[in-house]
């Protein structure tokens, strides 16, 4: 029998492949996800996304627990306990400093699918179809209380121009636009964990990207995928194949996940 783990998957890349607009989850993933499960392990995504743009997702891979937002939002048992904003002075301040320089911007005031933009700029210069944009003229960040995440179109190396992007986590997934968003995975994890009472040590976690840096810490176990980044694979403990060839089954069963959980 085996003791008890706490699997936290990332999405993209890991739990699912394709990119964004033909994302799929490989039949061996489901399979996988479903024995472990049955086995007795506690299971959760691992994301950057908002909870409202991952829920969907979530519940047709049949979880009910998730850090969303970079971290900073916790689901369990299928409720979101809530979600830590930005700093919002901080934001505010980018947001002065991309109107300075001319570059559009939007933001995340809630837990939607939907940003919002002051104008049609953002959106004429992204092209975006990662989620929907919203049109608020005269948009001010001053008027909400709650920032979550915020965007800023420009190419790179533009933005080396935004000085106050170094007092604010951010990443870049598409080439023209950026994302100002958590980036602690970690930090939900251990919110989960200590939710339940569980100890750090039965943690595994599944990653590839950039923003999965966050959660291979010191403290619990760490899987890359096959096609994982350099900086992810050299904080592994264990790299797996590639996630469109078995690399979440294979990496289950070596692991001995599979093995019914001594209660």
């Amino acid at each position: 029998m085996a003791r008890k783990r706490y699997l936290f998957f990332d999405i993209d890349g890991t739990l699912a492949a394709g990119g964004y607009g033909e994302t799929f989850i490989p039949t061996t993933t489901r399979m996988a996800l479903d024995k472990v499960r049955d086995a007795g392990h506690f299971l959760a995504i691992s994301t950057g996304r908002s909870q409202a743009m991952a829920i969907d997702m979530m519940r047709d891979m049949g979880f009910e627990n998730m850090v969303s937002d970079g971290g900073y939002g916790v689901t369990i048992d299928g409720e979101l306990l809530g979600i830590t904003p930005l700093p919002r002075d901080k934001v505010i301040a980018c947001i002065r400093e991309c109107e300075e320089l001319g570059f559009p911007w939007g933001l995340q005031v809630d837990n939607s699918t939907t940003r919002l933009v002051p104008d049609e700029r953002f959106v004429d210069f992204t092209h975006d179809v990662y989620m929907d944009s919203r049109v608020v003229p005269g948009l001010d960040p001053e008027d909400y209380p709650q920032i979550y995440k915020a965007y800023v179109a420009c190419f790179a190396p533009d933005e080396q121009q935004l000085k106050t992007l170094d007092d604010l986590p951010w990443c870049r997934f598409h080439k023209e636009y950026l994302f100002v968003e958590p980036a602690d995975k970690a930090f939900g994890i251990r919110k989960i964990m200590d939710h339940l009472g569980a100890d750090y040590a039965d943690v595994i976690v599944f990653g590839d990207a950039m923003n999965d840096v966050s959660m291979f810490v010191d403290g619990w176990y760490k899987v890359a995928m096959g096609n994982a980044c350099d900086e992810v694979k050299a904080l592994a403990d264990y790299i797996t194949e590639d996630v469109i060839t078995d690399g979440i089954w294979n990496a289950c069963e070596r692991l001995g996940l599979f093995e019914p959980v001594d209660e």
